[in-house]
């Protein structure tokens, strides 16, 4: 796990660490597609930052091939899906973060299912 204190400053507010950065690179059937996870917290252990996204250009022509995806960048919580975008309300990280793999998952299983069926 990588860590490290951000270089941008942020005024009157603690300093924040990146402590999770991950890319997995999926192999067949999924070649091309990859999982990245990026989470950035308080020096207390409060997440205010994260990036979650499933990635397969082969799938996803928009939003550099986002499939799915979590961030609060902008200023606020929102899930990206095959490039649209819509505010969603943030439970917390722990809980999008298995959100996020559920569906991820659930992907999958249509994915799988329409390649046996040749499509």
């Amino acid at each position: 796990m990588l860590s490290w204190t951000l270089s941008k400053k942020r005024k009157g507010k603690p300093p924040i660490q990146k402590v999770l950065d991950e890319t997995i690179y999926l192999k067949r059937p999924r070649r091309g597609a990859k999982l990245k996870e990026e989470v950035w917290q308080t020096g207390e252990g409060e997440v205010v930052r994260y990036s979650l996204a499933y990635v397969n250009p082969s799938l996803c022509g928009v939003d550099n091939g986002r499939v799915l995806g979590y961030d609060n960048s902008h200023s606020h919580h929102h899930r990206h899906f095959m490039g649209r975008q819509e505010a969603f309300e943030f439970a917390g990280y722990e809980s999008l973060a298995s959100r996020f793999y559920e569906e991820v998952h659930e992907l999958w299983r249509k994915e799988d299912e329409d390649r046996r069926k040749g499509r």
